[in-house]
């Protein structure tokens, strides 16, 4: 398995370089979250089809803009978009694969998972307000651990992120004062920290800085082998972030095929002691006016869903589940491809 594992990570890295200016390819663009996953199904779809996919992680912003403009064959965003947006830009959405979003730590002393941070103490922490590890707030939930009077580094993304409005929306909802000051969305005025591009951006600085603290998607904690703390569920219970956790947040999700798949707080805070907070389903984005590229996108990704969880589940993501999957066919053929 491990083995396996390492092989799908170096084919991700192999990608990045993948030209797909022939006609058996297609383009898509934007947020890093399921970057992973997207670049592993399109090796191996590649290699059972001989069609290339090109998925470039430049966030979700990015993406929206680059499918509005037809620049790219598909877009990737973690911000679901409202139907009104959707019929502004003229587009088609559905969801693809569900991931988390953790917070991630650079501690010597403390291993991973170890680290309860509640929802004041992430806030006051990001917000600048907790500037050291052993300050009180910290401390008061992890009485037997040996934090450190080492300065806080917050890192957080310097572009238009689906992962930033994911967790800021979280951060505005758990954190009246965060709500108040700084709200929510792809891009905000961060009161503290250092920016970085895309979640491997992110993850690179807390790897590198001693005491820097971030917020990244899954797959990227596992591939660099960063700590992850636990956080509160919508319940108050303290909950570790695992693939359990996420599945018992992702079954509380209501889909509706009618509305374009639009949840107005993604899964977020999803119901359940057991449910990870900051459970996230990423979408796909098509253009309206371009059927029969649609056709071919729309492949993929019936594809993806026929032969791909194992490889989701193998980086870190929760593969939609069979009803959902049903959804987004039954969309596909009666709204995309009509």
């Amino acid at each position: 398995m491990a083995r396996h594992f390492r092989f799908i990570l170096g084919l991700i890295v192999a990608l990045m370089f993948i030209q797909t200016s022939h006609a058996s390819s297609l383009n898509g663009a934007g947020a890093t979250f399921p970057y992973p996953v997207y670049t592993a199904w399109a090796y191996y779809y590649h290699r059972a089809t001989g069609v290339k996919v090109n998925y470039q992680g430049i966030g979700s912003g990015g993406g929206i803009r680059q499918i509005t403009k037809r620049v790219v064959d598909f877009g990737g965003s973690d911000e679901m978009l409202k139907p009104t947006e959707l019929k502004k830009r003229g587009l088609y959405q559905f969801p693809a694969v569900v991931g988390s979003i953790v917070v991630v730590y650079n501690l010597k002393n403390v291993k991973d998972k170890q680290l309860k941070l509640s929802n004041k103490a992430v806030c006051d922490i990001f917000m600048g307000k907790v500037k050291y590890w052993d300050n009180l707030e910290i401390k008061r939930f992890n009485p037997n651990l040996n934090l450190p009077h080492e300065i806080i580094t917050v890192i957080h993304r310097s572009e238009g992120s689906g992962t930033t409005w994911n967790f800021t929306y979280w951060l505005s909802h758990v954190c009246p004062a965060w709500n108040k000051e700084v709200g929510y969305g792809k891009v905000v005025g961060w009161p503290t920290g250092k920016g970085a591009k895309g979640n491997q951006g992110v993850t690179n600085y807390v790897k590198q800085i001693p005491g820097a603290i971030g917020y990244v998607e899954y797959a990227y904690k596992i591939q660099n082998k960063l700590k992850a703390a636990q956080l509160q569920s919508k319940d108050g219970a303290f909950v570790k972030p695992t693939i359990k956790s996420f599945k018992e947040a992702a079954k509380q999700a209501k889909w509706n095929e009618k509305n374009s798949f639009y949840i107005p707080s993604n899964l977020l805070l999803a119901s359940g002691k057991d449910s990870w907070p900051l459970t996230v389903s990423t979408m796909i984005l098509l253009a309206k006016d371009k059927k029969s590229v649609n056709k071919n996108v729309i492949k993929f990704f019936d594809w993806a869903f026929k032969n791909g969880d194992k490889t989701a589940q193998m980086l870190g993501y929760v593969p939609l589940p069979k009803s959902v999957k049903d959804m987004v066919r039954d969309y596909w053929k009666n709204v995309v491809l009509k």
